[in-house]
């Protein structure tokens, strides 16, 4: 067992590693999301399974904090009101649990970040669509497949990686250097 433990954590590291290929689109999140508080606005995420998970433990570093005591920031994961995701999916159809609240939600000065490691999961494209009617600047967290999330997105966070296990853990890292940069630029 201790060979594929030690497999398992080098393909992890390899491929975080190789995340580093993606730091000028991890960049503009940290500007928008910048630029999204400096104008009143908020960050809105969402995913499924252990993506919604991701998006939940994002949202809570800016409500409560990262590495700094500051103010609290704006930020909503959406697959964690139990009430609106099962109200949309029983009158409208799963497709929907995130549309409907972005459509709620969302202004133009909002940044929204759709979490989904095929790129293809219809509600996450959804509601990246409807952020992009509404004029936000959506960034979707993805693996290297081609996506259809690719074309809904204004920047696209491709993990280099088909393994879904470690497309989770990059974006794990991903998101806590958001986390960490942006709080550093908001409050330095």
């Amino acid at each position: 067992m201790k060979k594929e433990i030690e497999k398992e954590l080098a393909e992890s590291a390899r491929t975080i590693a190789a995340t580093k290929k993606l730091s000028g689109n991890i960049e503009l999140i940290i500007d928008a999301i910048y630029s999204s508080y400096l104008l009143g606005g908020k960050l809105i995420v969402f995913g499924n399974g252990g993506s919604a998970a991701d998006a939940q433990h994002f949202a809570a570093e800016f409500v409560v904090r990262f590495a700094k005591n500051r103010r609290p920031l704006p930020a909503l994961a959406l697959a964690a009101n139990s009430s609106a995701v099962t109200a949309a999916s029983n009158d409208f159809g799963f497709k929907y649990v995130f549309s409907k609240q972005v459509e709620a939600f969302a202004s133009k000065e909002d940044v929204v970040i759709g979490i989904s490691t095929s790129g293809n999961s219809a509600n996450v494209l959804e509601g990246l669509k409807t952020a992009g009617k509404i004029g936000c600047f959506t960034a979707a967290f993805t693996g290297q497949k081609p996506a259809l999330s690719d074309k809904l997105a204004t920047v696209s966070i491709k993990i280099p990686s088909r393994i879904t296990w470690h497309i989770q853990e990059a974006h794990s890292a991903v998101l806590h250097i958001i986390c960490k940069l942006a709080e550093e630029k908001l409050f330095p």
